[in-house]
């Protein structure tokens, strides 16, 4: 009886919050799996934890084993019979039982050999700080009794704290479950980072699904998938808007600078291919038919040129976001023939009725650019720049020259053509004044378009022939020493 109520003193004891546990421990062991398998949110009492089961766990009237668990960084060592370590318990558990782990399996082949059937062996098992708490060892000991271990892992946290254990203790049925269950279900984005903790101890058989769901096989993958994302952006969807809106915050959002980079100077020179393709066709006509279906592809390829020039527009916009417009920019200043072209759609008034939006969206894409670079957003070479005016200024000449009347209430609207003109004058301007003087006297001369019948109205073009004249009658200054 003495022996009885010693032994039972024991068993009541057990250390769920050690500050010696490490804190991946202390993550694992936020939960806690109870008697129906259920999570939760806070400690039990200890005794309903360590209840017996008549039969099975913790029943010392039909156990052959009293397992004995501590801590391996306490006092107390493998082997001690020493129980007056407050990290520890011991419980009464089965023998049948506990060989369906088979590092226990092991252990006990040999203990049986030697010692007494029929009395209760004592086996000790430390709980080293990398694989779980005391508690989260007695779940899995609980475990060994169960037969359907589905109905016992119901979460996350819970498998993963099992999980550690199941491992340590080659328990393969749970680790089994655990693993089917942890690679079926959603993880928050902490217990991703405690799933690919456990890779390490996991086998290749074992971690191959779920390494499949954190890592992939191609190493651009992130890269062909924002491709993806700005091909579908410009697919015709019924919230266009919305979906573009969307993958410009990806864009944004993306870790990676360089990467977004060249996905997007890829997609700039595809969709302006596209549209230098659709020009081309207009101004060059090769068809052979009946003029019904030289107009109708003549249709076509402007509709063409209208659509992937919005989209190209969208793109540069996401370029000059994440200051990676560079590329674009040299590219664009290398289009003399595209520039020629679109000259010789917008004098045709076929193009003008068709598709009247396209020089607006040809316009509204250099000015992007040519403000970048004039705010020193993008930085690029004198030739660049002197590039970027030289081919495009024509083009806005001709915008203008060709332009549809502008009703007088929409002559000071923000969108309109005319204040799209003013602003692109006024940029092209301001890149002229960064060039040398004698390119800048060349391309000024071209910019007296930019007046009107009152002076007063292009305050813009006054100033940069004022400052033009200032720099050239400024006296010569000395020449620096080499």
């Amino acid at each position: 009886m003495q022996q009885r109520n010693q032994n039972s003193k024991k068993r009541q004891r057990i250390n769920t919050t050690s500050p010696r546990l490490s804190s991946v421990n202390a993550t694992i062991d936020s939960g806690y799996l109870d008697l129906d398998g259920g999570l939760s949110s806070s400690l039990p009492r200890r005794n309903s934890f360590l209840s017996p089961i008549s039969g099975g766990f913790n029943d010392a009237a039909t156990a052959d084993i009293l397992l004995r668990l501590f801590l391996e960084d306490s006092d107390a060592t493998v082997g001690s019979t020493d129980d007056s370590s407050s990290d520890e318990v011991q419980v009464y558990v089965h023998s049948s039982a506990l060989c369906r782990a088979k590092y226990f399996s092991a252990l006990l082949s040999d203990r049986w050999s030697k010692d007494d059937r029929n009395a209760v062996k004592k086996v000790n098992l430390g709980v080293s700080q990398s694989c779980g708490s005391i508690r989260s060892h007695l779940t899995v000991i609980k475990l060994l009794y169960v037969d359907d271990l589905s109905a016992e892992i119901l979460n996350v946290s819970s498998a993963i704290s099992i999980l550690y254990v199941a491992v340590k203790l080659l328990f393969e049925d749970c680790v089994k479950q655990c693993l089917k269950f942890l690679e079926a279900v959603p993880w928050s984005e902490e217990e991703e980072v405690m799933i690919v903790n456990l890779m390490p101890i996991l086998s290749v058989d074992e971690s191959t699904e779920l390494l499949a769901r954190v890592l992939t096989s191609r190493s651009d993958s992130c890269e062909q998938m924002l491709h993806n994302l700005l091909i579908s952006a410009k697919q015709n969807h019924p919230n266009v808007a919305s979906v573009k809106a969307f993958v410009a915050r990806l864009l944004r959002e993306f870790s990676s600078r360089e990467s977004a980079r060249r996905v997007l100077e890829t997609a700039f020179s595809m969709s302006l291919k596209v549209v230098k393709g659709s020009l081309e066709e207009y101004s060059s006509p090769d068809f052979r038919g009946d003029h019904n279906e030289t107009e109708a592809i003549q249709r076509l390829n402007l509709h063409s040129a209208l659509t992937n020039g919005k989209h190209l527009l969208w793109i540069v916009e996401r370029m000059i976001e994440l200051r990676v417009a560079d590329m674009a920019v040299k590219e664009w200043s290398e289009q003399a023939s595209f520039a020629a072209d679109l000259q010789r759609a917008f004098q045709d008034d076929a193009c003008r009725n068709i598709v009247p939006g396209l020089p607006t969206v040809v316009l509204k894409c250099t000015s992007k650019l040519a403000t970048a670079v004039a705010s020193g957003i993008i930085l690029v070479a004198r030739q660049v720049r002197m590039k970027l005016v030289k081919d495009w200024l024509p083009v806005l000449i001709v915008c203008k020259d060709n332009a549809s009347p502008v009703l007088p209430s929409h002559k000071h609207a923000l969108h309109s053509p005319t204040s799209l003109y003013l602003e692109l004058e006024e940029t092209f301007l301001r890149i002229i004044s960064t060039l040398p003087m004698d390119d800048a006297q060349e391309l000024l001369q071209q910019c007296l378009s930019f007046s009107t019948r009152d002076s007063e109205d292009c305050p813009h073009l006054i100033a940069a022939f004022h400052t033009w004249f200032r720099r050239a009658t400024r006296p010569p200054l000395p020449i620096p020493f080499s």
